[in-house]
């Protein structure tokens, strides 16, 4: 057993196995806070509640509460091990939930049969939360599954796998693009994978200005173009019309390269014939598409992305999730929707053009963190995050109808 395994094992056992507890919030210490907490005195805000839902807001932790939910299909580079295995991940969302914005999470693994199973399963418990973040739910089911909910559910869902990634993917990408002194609109985008994390962040891209037809995909079996007959209906979306069939014919001329796929299968061969200036972010994780190394030897006038922490630019969830949640809750908002999004993007994207806390450039154990081709991305333990965040997706919301109250006065000021 290596020695990080059994680091990693004892830190999930030990002092008290798992990661999430319960505490109070109120004091529980004579009969008569009982009386208060529970019966008689509870009857109260169950009557306001039952006169008035948004009253739960009010007199439960339901606003500040997000469920993680999975049905394990789709375990980090696992995959399906099923539900009970997910919950050391799911817990570990709970925990970022809680120490990046003071969140409360609980997480949720649920069995099912069938999909509308899960749907419903979901849909019957939603009411209990502020928000529901999906997890590691796989392709082409999660699509189905997030959609259902969305339409079902009177709080925001959100699955992260696919747009928190996307946010953040679409955040560096847009400062490399900037720093490489190119367009997102005229840039030509090569994507080494169609799932869920792959297609939504081509659809967000398209969202912030790139062109469907400059995308090429590819899935397992080489370019997702027109004349396939085994695309289901998301990868249908990205069937490019045309001849070219491998990443060799595609990358030719690309101006990035997106990697949500495997390990090592972007050969340094490719790499070179992508235009001058490439940008490349290779996310299958922990083994990248090109090991960073090689990447660098290879154009040494790339910009680099990786999922990997020990690297520079980590394309990291963390970046996004927690804050998006806590703008949305904190103006009660129904959805999740576009315009949220992309004021997540454009809040993590701005902020890595500030100057960084020393403190920050401490966590980091890096000495200096300047904005350009090794820092196009905050790290992840920049305090600032939260703040300039939730409070972008905060104003989307009541800017775009979807919050429930308006934001609330000196939100999230410096």
């Amino acid at each position: 057993m290596s020695d990080f395994r059994q680091k990693a094992l004892d830190y999930h056992q030990y002092p008290t196995p798992g990661k999430i507890s319960v505490e109070l919030t109120k004091p529980a210490d004579s009969a008569k806070d009982l009386a208060l907490a529970y019966s008689p005195g509870v009857a109260e805000p169950v009557r306001a509640i039952a006169e008035d839902p948004d009253n739960a807001y009010k007199y439960t932790a339901k606003g500040n509460m997000v469920a993680v939910i999975s049905n394990g299909t789709a375990i980090l580079g696992l995959g399906n091990l099923g539900p009970l295995a997910s919950k050391p991940v799911m817990e570990g969302k709970a925990l970022l939930f809680k120490r990046f914005a003071g969140l409360d999470s609980i997480d949720i693994e649920v069995s099912h049969r069938t999909t509308q199973d899960f749907i419903n399963t979901v849909a019957n418990i939603a009411d209990t939360f502020g928000g529901i973040n999906l997890e590691d739910i796989k392709a082409p089911e999660c699509f189905e599954i997030e959609q259902a909910l969305i339409e079902k559910c009177n709080v925001p869902v959100f699955h992260d796998d696919q747009h928190g990634t996307a946010i953040v993917t679409a955040a560096g990408m847009l400062n490399a693009l900037e720093i490489q002194g190119k367009s997102l609109k005229d840039a030509r985008i090569v994507c080494m994978g169609a799932g869920a994390a792959a297609i939504a962040c081509m659809e967000l891209l398209i969202k912030c200005g790139a062109q469907r037809e400059h995308i090429y995909m590819l899935d397992s079996k080489g370019v997702i173009h027109t004349r396939r007959e085994d695309l289901n209906e998301y990868k249908a979306l990205f069937a490019n019309n045309t001849d070219k069939r491998t990443l060799e014919e595609v990358i030719e001329g690309a101006d990035l390269f997106l990697g949500v796929s495997g390990p090592d299968l972007l050969a340094p061969e490719a790499l070179k014939l992508m235009a001058e200036k490439p940008i490349v972010f290779a996310c299958s994780n922990p083994d990248p598409e090109i090991k960073p190394e090689l990447a660098q030897a290879t154009r040494d006038d790339i910009i680099l992305g990786t999922g990997r922490s020990d690297y520079p630019n980590q394309v990291n969830n963390v970046l996004c999730f927690p804050f998006m949640f806590r703008g949305a809750l904190d103006v009660r908002a129904t959805a999740i929707n576009d315009e949220m999004k992309i004021a997540a993007v454009e809040a993590i994207r701005q902020l890595a053009k500030e100057e960084v806390p020393d403190a920050v450039k401490k966590a980091a154990g890096i000495d200096e963190l300047t904005f350009g081709p090794d820092y196009i991305i905050p790290k992840p333990m920049d305090p600032r995050l939260c703040q300039r965040v939730a409070r972008a997706v905060a104003e989307a919301a009541v800017a775009s109808g979807v919050a429930k109250i308006p934001l609330p006065d000196n939100y999230m000021k410096d």
